[in-house]
């Protein structure tokens, strides 16, 4: 998988979430995302396991996170099984936008707003919760699509869908032409079924330190 293509998402990342700037390191980037369930983001581009193990024990911190574009056997074989917990797997996923028609289901009101350039997209329910939500952070020739999700109750109404297809067509008027993102498993059906295509893995592993 293209190192560039991984960098993109690492800077639409950084963007959507508001962070500080990733600090490049020999291993690849560092990113302090200052939130407690997630303290540093460690984003690996050199998957060695001399350099997995050398970087874990720099690691004191919980909620520390370590992300690689391999598959989790790669990567935890090297990690102590007492200190680390493995994430759900996931996907980098891509895609060429493309201008696409927005209908949102009757009775939902769709809204969008933009601030700091990051675009956030939430669909409401007829009494006026919210049923789904999305944002995207354009970063020139490319944009990441990032958190989102469609309330429990209000799935399999082709929400998911709406929330895409308005975020594609924001990026475009923004000027990217690659979409990015990384998928759970439950939402790489959705992406799939718009014309998104897997481009490689995402392993995830958080630092809970023994007996923490």
């Amino acid at each position: 998988m293209a190192s560039e293509l991984a960098r993109a998402w690492v800077a639409g990342w950084v963007a959507s979430r508001a962070t500080a700037a990733p600090v490049e390191e020999r291993w690849g980037l560092r990113i302090e995302v200052g939130h407690p369930k997630q303290v540093t983001r460690h984003v690996l581009f050199d998957t060695d396991g001399n350099t997995v193990r050398e970087l874990a024990g720099t690691i004191t911190a919980p909620t520390t996170w370590i992300k690689a574009f391999v598959e989790p056997g790669r990567i935890a074989p090297h990690l102590s099984p007492a200190d680390w917990t493995q994430d759900i797997p996931g996907f980098l996923m891509a895609t060429d936008l493309r201008p696409a028609a927005v209908s949102t289901p009757d009775g939902y009101t769709l809204s969008s707003e933009t601030t700091h350039g990051v675009t956030r997209v939430r669909i409401l329910a007829p009494d006026g919760s919210l049923a789904a939500r999305g944002q995207i952070a354009p970063t020139g020739a490319t944009a990441v699509v990032d958190q989102v999700e469609t309330d429990p109750a209000h799935q399999r109404r082709g929400l998911g869908t709406v929330v895409m297809r308005s975020l594609g067509n924001t990026a475009l008027d923004q000027g990217a032409g690659t979409g990015i993102l990384g998928a759970t498993i439950e939402g790489r059906a959705l992406y799939e079924s718009l014309g998104w295509t897997v481009r490689g893995p995402l392993a995830g592993f958080i630092y809970r330190a023994a007996g923490a």
